[in-house]
């Protein structure tokens, strides 16, 4: 039975999709960070992809210098504010807490950390200025996380900068695909727009490159090239009845979704195919949307599910059902989704194998493919001299530039989808890799 009803207006979508970790008021703050025990080795540090001196950053709380506190944060990760809630804390900072080891609960970082900087944000501290201008420009491709970390720090650098962004809003996956019970929309651009007014690098919205045309005028106007790109569309599965009506991958699902809330209608059966953290959003957003059965189906055990169990049990707790050990074989319907045909799957001398003689259909009317993204091998194409890794992924060096030395790249182009703080990292440690080849030159 369904556990939410169908949103009809924008208070009820926002009831079903209220915030998993709702924003601290100044007494928890207090509160939390005074439980913080200021370990000397700081295992959290160590576990925090952009190495956030998070004992400073939670002291600076506690002694109510709450804009030194989204200094530090911000001084290691552009997307500080994003992170904290976006962030899989949990098998990161949060996870490595001493307090683990003592069956007490972790200290709160990433909520303390979307505390102070949404405190600054809203108060529009003046933190950060832009570098002394050193006359060189840099073109970057793409205004997600990459993008933007790049960005920001480039500007402190002293670059101008231009982003080429193919949609109508930046922060790329953070606000076309993230469950809106992560994160809002609002809080996103927020961040972005906070940023930008401080360090004022310049966002060309709808201007997507396509072209070697387009890439050679960049390469002629700037003195750097920083390919920030996600991943592109669901990747095709090739399943008989794949173009039926009622056929969407997830990634599709989830940025409608955001984009347009409570007016978008779910229908009463889902099923979802894949094990991922993707699946477990589109799943439980789905559930979240008033279906009435939402099924997940993954071809493997629970145990080999890609998705974090933390994950998995919030997709379970909004009244997800699943099915493991199974394989689509076919989509069923005349014109549109009736239903998917499974064979179940099994372990033989250690390898997946799918047995045909053990079939049966799962009603529904919509499928939503989280099964993974394609690369955007497309433009790598384009790109003179760019080596690529078997998995469609640019090989870069330390300092992210590219066999190309005039390219530089971070994100998902570079790790093929990994988290938003990880792409954070590397736009900031491109800029840095910029700055010094352009130094040396």
């Amino acid at each position: 039975m369904a556990e939410y009803k169908r949103p009809k207006t924008k208070a009820e979508f926002d009831k079903n999709f209220k915030q998993k970790k709702p924003l601290m008021n100044d007494t928890e703050a207090y509160y939390e960070a005074s439980r913080c025990l200021f370990c000397y080795d700081a295992p959290c540090i160590q576990a925090c992809p952009t190495s956030i001196d998070i004992p400073l950053f939670i002291k600076q709380i506690h002694t109510d210098n709450v804009t030194g506190a989204t200094k530090t944060i911000f001084d290691s990760n552009w997307l500080g504010n994003a992170c904290g809630v976006v962030c899989p804390v949990g098998v990161l900072c949060e996870g490595a807490c001493v307090y683990n080891h003592q069956d007490v609960s972790p200290i709160q970082i990433g909520r303390l950390q979307n505390y102070a900087t949404n405190k600054t944000i809203d108060a529009e501290k003046e933190i950060f200025k832009v570098g002394e201008p050193n006359g060189k420009k840099i073109a970057i491709i793409g205004a997600g996380p990459a993008g933007i970390a790049c960005a920001c720090e480039a500007r402190t650098l002293g670059f101008d900068v231009d982003i080429y962004e193919a949609k109508e809003k930046p922060s790329g996956l953070t606000v076309y695909g993230i469950a809106p019970y992560k994160i809002t929309n609002e809080e996103v651009l927020k961040e972005v727009d906070y940023l930008q007014k401080q360090l004022n690098f310049n966002i060309k919205y709808n201007n997507a490159i396509n072209s070697k045309e387009e890439l050679a005028t960049l390469e002629k106007d700037y003195d750097a090239i920083f390919v920030g790109v996600g991943l592109g569309v669901t990747r095709h599965l090739g399943l008989d009845g794949e173009d039926k009506d009622g056929v969407i991958g997830a990634v599709e699902f989830i940025e409608e979704l955001r984009m347009k809330q409570h007016e978008i209608k779910v229908p009463a059966k889902v099923v979802v195919l894949g094990g991922g953290n993707t699946a477990m959003d589109a799943a439980s957003e789905a559930a979240r949307m008033g279906a009435r059965k939402t099924v997940l189906a993954y071809r493997n055990s629970r145990k080999k599910m890609g998705a974090y169990s933390f994950e998995y049990d919030l997709a379970i707790s909004a009244g997800v059902d699943s099915l493991f050990n199974v394989t689509p074989i076919a989509i069923t319907g005349s014109g549109k989704v009736e239903g998917v045909r499974f064979a179940k799957t099994e372990m033989v001398d250690g390898k997946l194998k799918t047995n045909m003689n053990n079939t049966f259909v799962v009603r529904c009317d919509m499928v939503i493919k989280a099964t993974g993204q394609a690369k955007q091998g497309h433009l790598y194409d384009l790109i003179n001299n760019l080596e690529i890794d078997n998995k469609t992924r640019i090989k870069i060096n330390d300092e992210f530039q590219t066999s190309n030395p005039k390219y530089f790249a971070g994100g998902d182009a570079v790790n093929g989808g990994a988290e938003v703080v990880n792409a954070a990292y590397d736009g900031k440690i491109a800029a840095q890799g910029i700055h010094n080849w352009l130094t040396q030159k």
